[in-house]
């Protein structure tokens, strides 16, 4: 748990420059792994919540989201949703179709690097529930991350957790353990491994399955409270065009 940079020029309600998270990293753990881990770690932490802060919640009830204790307790009693990467393109393409003026950004198609008004629909209108999208194609991910063998590499075994009112609140993924599929991915995409040496290493010397995942604290913050903007989650918001104090 620490301080995150984002070097981006992100001017949105869900951005800062710089932010604190949430991040575990866990040996013999797949992606499978990841995502119950995370839903366990949400579950816990809303539920504790719910129980000790409920003239809090009242409170941001009252003001900020009349639903919000009826969301929050649906996060703690209810299984998340898991639905592929595939599948989730499938369902906005079958929903844009429907009336594409609707949508900023009505273009999406495999490869398609889902926009917030995207994952918000999936996650308040198709599931109505907290949802994670898996195994990304591979072109829109970090190198890092593992190849799926049953696609031969399209995709990886990747994945974003989806919340509404919200969007992606939690990103992570299984990372590639072996060295030769690592090597060679970082080759296709022009990497220089002596960069990289001590990250190879950890590799080349002994390795085994692993996963992890960012969380995003000041984002669970605006979730649990009902807040709509990230900069009033944070005591000193900073982001591009503003660092006080």
């Amino acid at each position: 748990f620490g301080p995150t940079f984002r070097a981006e020029n992100s001017q949105t309600t869900r951005h800062l420059a710089e932010f604190n998270m949430v991040e575990p990293e866990m040996a013999f753990a797949d992606l499978t792994s990841a995502m119950e881990n995370v839903e366990a770690m949400l579950k816990s932490t809303v539920g504790h919540v719910l129980e000790n802060c409920r003239d809090d919640l009242e409170f941001f009830a009252k003001f900020y989201d009349k639903g919000l204790i009826e969301k929050l307790e649906k996060v703690v009693q209810k299984p998340f949703a898991r639905v592929s990467y595939r599948e989730a393109i499938a369902y906005l393409q079958e929903e844009i179709a429907k009336d594409p003026s609707k949508w900023q950004f009505p273009e999406v198609e495999f490869g398609t690097d889902l926009a917030t008004e995207h994952e918000r629909w999936l996650a308040e209108t198709k599931f109505e529930s907290a949802v994670f999208v898996y195994n990304y194609p591979k072109q829109i991910k970090a190198f890092y991350m593992r190849d799926n063998d049953e696609d031969g590499g399209e995709t990886v075994n990747a994945m974003d957790l989806l919340v509404p009112g919200v969007g992606e609140l939690v990103g992570g993924s299984q990372r590639e353990e072996r060295l030769d599929v690592l090597e060679k991915k970082m080759k296709g995409l022009d990497l220089d491994p002596e960069d990289y040496w001590w990250y190879l290493d950890l590799r080349r010397f002994g390795s085994v399955p692993h996963s992890g995942y960012g969380l995003g604290f000041e984002r669970l913050v605006c979730y649990v409270c009902g807040i709509e903007n990230i900069r009033e989650a944070i005591a000193f918001p900073r982001y591009p065009g503003n660092a006080e104090f």
